[in-house]
């Protein structure tokens, strides 16, 4: 596995998955919040991570408060948070059992990223699946 690969992310993304967005925010105006609607226009399965807004909805997405409420587990977890606290997220998205970590964009954690590509998971790094799947040709 290799960070940011093309076709580890052609895989990711190519088909519907559950996704688990956290830091996902109810306001219109923040990035994750395009985000996720862009990936449930997609087809995604998403699952919106806000302590703040638990038991709402964003965008159609039910919102919970910590990632281990996701059940079924998510595929991916798409971490809007910053760098400094990434780590964190990418710790609990191994334990939850995801297939794969997506730091969004501007966000780096070299270790946390060594740390799920040591545990099996897929990791893309400093990426967004809204510029993502276009890119690749993935728009359905």
């Amino acid at each position: 596995m290799a960070i940011n690969d093309d076709a580890e992310i052609r895989e990711l993304l190519g088909q519907p998955r559950r996704i688990a967005v956290v830091g996902a925010s109810p306001n219109p105006s923040r990035p994750s919040n395009g985000v996720l609607a862009f990936l449930v226009r997609q087809g995604h399965d998403v699952i919106a991570v806000n302590p703040g807004h638990a038991g709402g909805t964003i965008h159609g997405a039910p919102v919970v408060a910590t990632l281990a409420n996701v059940e079924p587990p998510a595929e991916i977890v798409d971490i809007f948070r910053n760098s400094d606290q990434a780590g964190a997220a990418v710790d609990e998205a191994i334990v939850h059992g995801a297939k794969a970590v997506w730091l969004q964009i501007g966000v780096i954690d070299q270790a946390a990223a060594k740390r799920a590509e040591a545990a099996g998971l897929t990791v893309v790094m400093d990426r967004c699946p809204k510029v993502e799947i276009p890119r690749l040709g993935l728009l359905r």
